[in-house]
Protein backbone atom coordinates (compact mmCIF):
# COMPACT_ATOMS: atom_id res chain seq x y z
CA UNK A 1 0.00 0.00 0.00
CA UNK A 2 1.35 3.04 -1.18
CA UNK A 3 0.59 6.20 1.45
CA UNK A 4 0.17 9.75 0.17
CA UNK A 5 1.66 12.69 2.29
CA UNK A 6 -1.01 15.11 2.24
CA UNK A 7 -0.13 18.17 0.92
CA UNK A 8 -0.47 20.84 3.07
CA UNK A 9 -1.11 24.14 1.84
CA UNK A 10 0.91 26.94 0.76
CA UNK A 11 1.45 29.83 3.44
CA UNK A 12 -0.73 32.71 2.01
CA UNK A 13 0.78 36.25 2.83
CA UNK A 14 -0.64 38.64 4.42
CA UNK A 15 -3.49 41.26 2.32
CA UNK A 16 -2.31 44.63 2.98
CA UNK A 17 -5.76 45.56 2.77
CA UNK A 18 -5.89 43.70 6.34
CA UNK A 19 -3.55 46.25 7.88
CA UNK A 20 -4.76 48.53 10.95
CA UNK A 21 -4.57 51.99 9.27
CA UNK A 22 -4.82 54.48 11.11
CA UNK A 23 -7.84 56.70 11.81
CA UNK A 24 -7.11 59.59 10.25
CA UNK A 25 -9.67 62.59 10.18
CA UNK A 26 -10.91 61.06 13.20
CA UNK A 27 -8.34 59.69 16.02
CA UNK A 28 -4.45 60.28 14.97
CA UNK A 29 -1.93 62.89 15.67
CA UNK A 30 -3.10 64.56 12.50
CA UNK A 31 -6.22 65.28 14.15
CA UNK A 32 -5.42 66.60 17.24
CA UNK A 33 -4.25 70.60 17.08
CA UNK A 34 -7.14 71.15 14.61
CA UNK A 35 -9.44 70.37 16.88
CA UNK A 36 -7.69 72.26 19.53
CA UNK A 37 -7.36 75.51 17.70
CA UNK A 38 -11.13 74.89 16.90
CA UNK A 39 -11.85 75.11 20.68
CA UNK A 40 -9.96 78.61 20.55
CA UNK A 41 -11.49 79.85 17.71
CA UNK A 42 -9.32 78.96 14.94
CA UNK A 43 -11.57 77.63 11.91
CA UNK A 44 -11.24 75.69 8.29
CA UNK A 45 -9.24 73.04 9.66
CA UNK A 46 -10.54 69.53 8.34
CA UNK A 47 -11.13 67.27 10.98
CA UNK A 48 -14.01 65.65 12.91
CA UNK A 49 -12.13 64.61 16.18
CA UNK A 50 -13.85 66.18 19.25
CA UNK A 51 -12.76 67.60 22.44
CA UNK A 52 -13.85 69.94 24.89
CA UNK A 53 -12.84 73.55 24.03
CA UNK A 54 -10.51 74.91 26.48
CA UNK A 55 -9.14 78.74 26.40
CA UNK A 56 -5.64 77.81 26.90
CA UNK A 57 -4.31 74.45 25.57
CA UNK A 58 -0.81 72.87 26.54
CA UNK A 59 0.47 69.50 24.28
CA UNK A 60 3.44 67.63 25.88
CA UNK A 61 4.41 64.79 23.41
CA UNK A 62 6.72 62.46 25.13
CA UNK A 63 8.83 60.81 22.53
CA UNK A 64 8.21 57.14 22.01
CA UNK A 65 5.49 56.60 25.17
CA UNK A 66 3.04 54.24 23.29
CA UNK A 67 -0.39 53.59 24.73
CA UNK A 68 0.57 49.42 25.36
CA UNK A 69 3.65 50.58 26.85
CA UNK A 70 1.99 53.30 29.67
CA UNK A 71 -0.82 50.43 30.33
CA UNK A 72 1.96 47.98 31.30
CA UNK A 73 3.87 50.10 33.82
CA UNK A 74 1.67 51.26 36.21
CA UNK A 75 4.07 51.38 39.29
CA UNK A 76 6.78 53.33 37.12
CA UNK A 77 3.80 55.83 35.89
CA UNK A 78 1.35 56.18 38.90
CA UNK A 79 0.53 59.46 37.36
CA UNK A 80 0.38 59.10 33.81
CA UNK A 81 -1.44 55.76 34.93
CA UNK A 82 -4.12 57.55 36.92
CA UNK A 83 -5.33 59.66 33.58
CA UNK A 84 -6.14 56.34 31.29
CA UNK A 85 -9.50 57.09 31.60
CA UNK A 86 -9.31 60.49 30.41
CA UNK A 87 -8.04 59.61 27.49
CA UNK A 88 -9.63 60.88 24.21
CA UNK A 89 -12.36 63.46 25.81
CA UNK A 90 -12.23 60.65 28.75
CA UNK A 91 -13.54 57.46 26.22
CA UNK A 92 -10.57 55.60 27.70
CA UNK A 93 -9.01 55.45 24.11
CA UNK A 94 -6.17 55.90 22.21
CA UNK A 95 -5.05 57.89 19.25
CA UNK A 96 -3.60 56.34 16.12
CA UNK A 97 -0.19 57.79 15.25
CA UNK A 98 0.08 57.35 11.36
CA UNK A 99 1.88 55.40 8.68
CA UNK A 100 4.84 55.09 9.73
CA UNK A 101 4.89 55.69 13.14
CA UNK A 102 8.25 57.63 13.24
CA UNK A 103 9.42 60.81 14.91
CA UNK A 104 9.49 62.91 11.91
CA UNK A 105 6.42 61.66 10.21
CA UNK A 106 4.34 62.10 13.15
CA UNK A 107 6.03 65.20 14.48
CA UNK A 108 5.03 66.64 11.28
CA UNK A 109 1.56 65.22 11.59
CA UNK A 110 1.12 67.12 14.60
CA UNK A 111 2.57 70.24 13.77
CA UNK A 112 0.65 70.58 10.70
CA UNK A 113 -3.08 68.74 11.08
CA UNK A 114 -1.99 67.20 7.71
CA UNK A 115 -1.53 63.09 7.37
CA UNK A 116 1.61 61.52 6.02
CA UNK A 117 0.22 61.61 2.62
CA UNK A 118 -0.45 65.47 2.33
CA UNK A 119 2.70 66.93 4.49
CA UNK A 120 5.06 64.73 2.32
CA UNK A 121 7.25 63.05 5.64
CA UNK A 122 6.46 59.93 4.76
CA UNK A 123 9.16 57.72 6.53
CA UNK A 124 12.46 58.22 8.53
CA UNK A 125 14.38 57.86 5.05
CA UNK A 126 12.67 58.10 1.53
CA UNK A 127 14.02 58.77 -1.90
CA UNK A 128 14.20 62.30 -3.14
CA UNK A 129 12.74 62.28 -6.22
CA UNK A 130 14.17 65.15 -7.67
CA UNK A 131 18.04 64.01 -6.70
CA UNK A 132 17.64 59.65 -6.63
CA UNK A 133 19.61 60.29 -3.07
CA UNK A 134 18.09 58.69 0.07
CA UNK A 135 16.34 61.57 2.50
CA UNK A 136 17.10 61.22 6.20
CA UNK A 137 13.95 63.40 7.39
CA UNK A 138 14.26 63.98 11.07
CA UNK A 139 18.77 64.79 10.34
CA UNK A 140 17.12 66.59 6.84
CA UNK A 141 20.18 64.49 5.09
CA UNK A 142 21.13 65.72 1.89
CA UNK A 143 20.18 69.02 2.09
CA UNK A 144 16.85 69.97 0.36
CA UNK A 145 14.71 73.37 1.10
CA UNK A 146 12.44 72.49 3.67
CA UNK A 147 9.40 74.59 2.64
CA UNK A 148 9.62 73.18 -0.43
CA UNK A 149 9.86 69.78 0.59
CA UNK A 150 6.98 70.51 3.06
CA UNK A 151 5.07 73.75 1.56
CA UNK A 152 2.08 73.93 4.07
CA UNK A 153 1.62 75.97 6.90
CA UNK A 154 2.02 74.70 10.43
CA UNK A 155 -1.22 74.98 12.95
CA UNK A 156 0.95 76.95 15.26
CA UNK A 157 1.40 79.34 12.64
CA UNK A 158 -2.27 79.39 12.29
CA UNK A 159 -2.88 79.84 15.88
CA UNK A 160 -0.21 82.65 16.05
CA UNK A 161 -1.80 84.85 12.70
CA UNK A 162 -5.24 84.43 14.46
CA UNK A 163 -3.70 86.02 17.44
CA UNK A 164 -3.16 83.21 20.03
CA UNK A 165 -0.45 83.47 22.25
CA UNK A 166 1.39 80.32 20.59
CA UNK A 167 5.18 79.03 21.84
CA UNK A 168 7.18 75.97 22.00
CA UNK A 169 9.10 74.80 24.84
CA UNK A 170 12.21 72.18 24.15
CA UNK A 171 15.46 71.61 23.75
CA UNK A 172 17.73 74.38 22.59
CA UNK A 173 19.17 72.35 19.86
CA UNK A 174 15.57 71.57 18.18
CA UNK A 175 15.11 75.32 17.26
CA UNK A 176 16.67 75.86 13.71
CA UNK A 177 16.69 72.40 12.80
CA UNK A 178 14.45 71.90 9.26
CA UNK A 179 12.08 69.83 11.08
CA UNK A 180 11.11 72.25 13.59
CA UNK A 181 10.77 74.86 10.93
CA UNK A 182 8.08 72.26 8.68
CA UNK A 183 6.41 70.80 11.39
CA UNK A 184 6.45 73.02 14.46
CA UNK A 185 7.45 76.77 13.61
CA UNK A 186 4.86 79.74 14.76
CA UNK A 187 4.79 82.12 17.44
CA UNK A 188 8.02 82.05 19.94
CA UNK A 189 10.44 78.89 20.39
CA UNK A 190 12.07 79.02 24.26
CA UNK A 191 15.02 76.75 24.98
CA UNK A 192 15.23 75.05 27.97
CA UNK A 193 18.23 71.96 28.85
CA UNK A 194 16.37 70.25 31.72
CA UNK A 195 13.06 68.35 32.14
CA UNK A 196 11.81 70.73 35.02
CA UNK A 197 12.47 73.77 33.11
CA UNK A 198 10.45 73.04 30.27
CA UNK A 199 7.90 72.17 32.47
CA UNK A 200 7.70 75.13 34.33
CA UNK A 201 8.09 77.39 31.26
CA UNK A 202 5.69 76.07 29.58
CA UNK A 203 2.98 76.38 32.30
CA UNK A 204 4.18 80.26 32.49
CA UNK A 205 3.65 80.32 28.58
CA UNK A 206 0.48 78.90 29.16
CA UNK A 207 -1.13 81.55 31.61
CA UNK A 208 0.75 84.84 29.34
CA UNK A 209 -2.24 84.83 27.38
CA UNK A 210 -5.78 84.77 27.72
CA UNK A 211 -6.10 82.33 24.73
CA UNK A 212 -2.95 80.20 24.61
CA UNK A 213 -1.57 76.99 22.64
CA UNK A 214 1.97 75.92 24.25
CA UNK A 215 3.98 72.75 22.91
CA UNK A 216 6.72 71.06 25.05
CA UNK A 217 8.63 67.88 24.23
CA UNK A 218 10.76 65.18 25.85
CA UNK A 219 12.84 62.90 23.98
CA UNK A 220 14.66 60.06 26.01
CA UNK A 221 12.06 57.88 26.69
CA UNK A 222 12.69 56.77 22.99
CA UNK A 223 16.14 57.33 23.20
CA UNK A 224 16.48 54.69 26.36
CA UNK A 225 14.58 52.23 23.73
CA UNK A 226 16.47 52.20 21.38
CA UNK A 227 19.44 51.84 23.14
CA UNK A 228 18.75 49.60 26.21
CA UNK A 229 15.13 48.34 24.65
CA UNK A 230 11.78 48.89 26.46
CA UNK A 231 11.98 46.03 29.20
CA UNK A 232 15.74 47.88 30.51
CA UNK A 233 15.65 49.56 33.78
CA UNK A 234 17.42 52.56 31.84
CA UNK A 235 13.90 52.83 29.95
CA UNK A 236 11.67 52.35 33.12
CA UNK A 237 14.26 55.27 35.04
CA UNK A 238 12.97 57.29 32.06
CA UNK A 239 9.56 56.52 32.62
CA UNK A 240 9.81 57.10 36.01
CA UNK A 241 11.26 60.46 35.66
CA UNK A 242 8.60 61.91 32.69
CA UNK A 243 5.53 60.90 34.93
CA UNK A 244 7.34 63.21 37.58
CA UNK A 245 7.75 66.23 34.75
CA UNK A 246 4.29 65.64 33.58
CA UNK A 247 2.50 65.87 37.18
CA UNK A 248 4.73 68.98 37.83
CA UNK A 249 3.44 70.83 34.61
CA UNK A 250 -0.47 69.50 35.40
CA UNK A 251 -0.10 70.85 39.40
CA UNK A 252 0.77 74.62 37.68
CA UNK A 253 -1.74 74.85 35.22
CA UNK A 254 -3.59 78.19 35.37
CA UNK A 255 -6.87 78.68 35.17
CA UNK A 256 -9.05 77.62 31.96
CA UNK A 257 -6.61 75.57 31.09
CA UNK A 258 -6.47 71.60 29.28
CA UNK A 259 -3.09 69.48 29.21
CA UNK A 260 -3.15 66.84 26.86
CA UNK A 261 -0.06 64.33 27.10
CA UNK A 262 0.84 62.46 24.00
CA UNK A 263 3.07 60.67 22.43
CA UNK A 264 4.28 60.04 18.95
CA UNK A 265 4.66 56.38 18.47
CA UNK A 266 5.36 53.36 20.96
CA UNK A 267 7.98 50.89 20.52
CA UNK A 268 8.86 46.88 20.55
CA UNK A 269 11.91 45.28 22.03
CA UNK A 270 13.45 43.06 18.73
CA UNK A 271 15.46 40.07 20.06
CA UNK A 272 19.09 39.67 18.35
CA UNK A 273 18.78 36.54 16.39
CA UNK A 274 18.84 35.97 12.41
CA UNK A 275 14.75 34.90 12.47
CA UNK A 276 13.64 38.28 13.97
CA UNK A 277 16.27 40.33 12.31
CA UNK A 278 16.73 39.50 8.56
CA UNK A 279 20.04 41.95 6.93
CA UNK A 280 19.25 42.90 3.88
CA UNK A 281 22.50 43.56 2.95
CA UNK A 282 23.17 39.83 3.18
CA UNK A 283 20.07 38.34 1.77
CA UNK A 284 20.30 38.17 -1.87
CA UNK A 285 16.78 38.17 -2.50
CA UNK A 286 15.46 40.90 -0.67
CA UNK A 287 18.41 42.89 -2.44
CA UNK A 288 17.29 41.89 -6.24
CA UNK A 289 16.21 44.58 -8.34
CA UNK A 290 16.23 46.96 -5.52
CA UNK A 291 18.37 50.13 -5.74
CA UNK A 292 17.52 52.25 -2.39
CA UNK A 293 16.16 50.57 0.56
CA UNK A 294 14.76 54.02 2.60
CA UNK A 295 12.90 54.01 5.94
CA UNK A 296 13.74 51.78 8.72
CA UNK A 297 13.67 48.64 10.06
CA UNK A 298 9.82 48.07 10.47
CA UNK A 299 8.42 50.47 7.72
CA UNK A 300 10.45 49.89 4.57
CA UNK A 301 10.05 51.91 1.90
CA UNK A 302 12.00 49.95 -1.14
CA UNK A 303 13.02 51.37 -4.26
CA UNK A 304 12.95 49.28 -7.52
CA UNK A 305 15.86 49.53 -10.42
CA UNK A 306 13.29 50.73 -13.64
CA UNK A 307 11.21 47.66 -15.02
CA UNK A 308 12.07 45.52 -11.24
CA UNK A 309 9.13 46.99 -9.26
CA UNK A 310 6.93 43.64 -9.93
CA UNK A 311 9.54 41.37 -9.40
CA UNK A 312 10.53 43.11 -6.36
CA UNK A 313 7.10 43.28 -4.79
CA UNK A 314 6.70 39.19 -5.40
CA UNK A 315 10.15 38.48 -4.06
CA UNK A 316 9.01 40.39 -0.75
CA UNK A 317 5.77 39.01 -0.43
CA UNK A 318 7.35 35.50 -0.86
CA UNK A 319 9.91 36.23 1.48
CA UNK A 320 8.18 37.97 3.93
CA UNK A 321 5.01 38.45 3.25
CA UNK A 322 3.76 35.94 5.99
CA UNK A 323 5.76 38.47 8.87
CA UNK A 324 5.13 41.81 7.01
CA UNK A 325 2.20 43.38 5.02
CA UNK A 326 3.84 44.03 1.75
CA UNK A 327 2.11 46.18 -0.55
CA UNK A 328 3.26 48.25 -4.07
CA UNK A 329 3.44 52.11 -4.03
CA UNK A 330 -0.29 52.04 -5.22
CA UNK A 331 -1.50 49.42 -2.96
CA UNK A 332 -0.66 51.37 0.07
CA UNK A 333 -1.80 54.59 -1.51
CA UNK A 334 -5.44 52.89 -2.01
CA UNK A 335 -5.75 51.62 1.36
CA UNK A 336 -4.89 54.28 2.82
CA UNK A 337 -1.72 53.73 4.52
CA UNK A 338 -0.47 57.48 4.40
CA UNK A 339 -3.80 59.18 4.54
CA UNK A 340 -6.61 59.88 2.53
CA UNK A 341 -5.26 61.55 0.03
CA UNK A 342 -1.59 61.81 -1.04
CA UNK A 343 -0.18 64.89 -3.34
CA UNK A 344 1.37 64.50 -6.28
CA UNK A 345 4.08 65.94 -4.88
CA UNK A 346 4.54 63.15 -2.53
CA UNK A 347 3.50 60.38 -4.88
CA UNK A 348 6.93 59.18 -5.65
CA UNK A 349 8.43 60.00 -2.36
CA UNK A 350 6.77 56.54 -1.32
CA UNK A 351 8.81 53.08 -1.91
CA UNK A 352 7.74 50.92 -5.17
CA UNK A 353 7.09 48.61 -2.15
CA UNK A 354 6.31 49.12 1.19
CA UNK A 355 6.49 46.63 3.68
CA UNK A 356 5.11 46.78 7.52
CA UNK A 357 6.03 44.74 10.05
CA UNK A 358 3.34 42.51 11.97
CA UNK A 359 5.72 39.98 13.46
CA UNK A 360 7.73 40.76 16.24
CA UNK A 361 11.10 41.04 13.36
CA UNK A 362 12.70 43.75 11.34
CA UNK A 363 14.63 44.23 7.87
CA UNK A 364 18.24 45.90 9.58
CA UNK A 365 21.04 46.54 6.92
CA UNK A 366 24.01 46.20 9.29
CA UNK A 367 26.39 47.78 6.11
CA UNK A 368 24.18 51.06 5.11
CA UNK A 369 22.68 51.59 8.57
CA UNK A 370 25.10 50.33 11.31
CA UNK A 371 23.58 52.36 13.94
CA UNK A 372 20.01 51.83 13.13
CA UNK A 373 20.41 47.95 12.85
CA UNK A 374 22.04 48.05 16.47
CA UNK A 375 18.91 49.54 18.35
CA UNK A 376 17.09 47.14 20.71
CA UNK A 377 13.96 49.24 21.03
CA UNK A 378 12.24 49.83 16.95
CA UNK A 379 9.10 50.90 15.84
CA UNK A 380 7.46 52.18 12.64
CA UNK A 381 4.74 49.80 12.09
CA UNK A 382 1.18 49.86 12.73
CA UNK A 383 1.02 46.88 15.33
CA UNK A 384 -0.96 48.27 18.40
CA UNK A 385 2.58 48.70 20.01
CA UNK A 386 3.68 50.76 17.87
CA UNK A 387 0.48 52.70 16.42
CA UNK A 388 -1.17 53.53 19.51
CA UNK A 389 -0.50 56.58 21.47
CA UNK A 390 -2.28 58.02 24.51
CA UNK A 391 -4.05 61.39 24.41
CA UNK A 392 -4.48 62.08 28.35
CA UNK A 393 -5.75 65.02 29.99
CA UNK A 394 -5.82 67.40 33.01
CA UNK A 395 -8.18 70.64 33.37
CA UNK A 396 -8.18 73.34 35.28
Amino acid sequence: MVHIAPAWPEPEPLDPLGAPVPQYGTASLADLLPTIVAGLGVADLATTMELAPADRACVFLIDGLGWELLRAHPEEAPFLGSLLGTSFNGTGRPLTAGFPSTTATSLASVGTGLPPGAHGLPGYTCEDPATGALMNQLRWYPWTDPYVWQPYPTVFQLADAAGIHTCQVSAPNFQHTPLTKVALSGGTFHGRLSGEDRMDLAAQQLAAGDRSLVYTYYSEVDGKGHRYGVDSDAWRGQLMYVDRLAQRLAEQLPPRSALYITADHGMIDIPFDPESRIDFDEDWELRAGVRLLGGEGRARHVYAHKGAAADVLAVWREVVGEQMWVASREEAIAAGWFGPHVDDRVRARIGDVVAAAHADMVIIATEQEPRESEMVGMHGSMTPMEQLVPLLEVRT
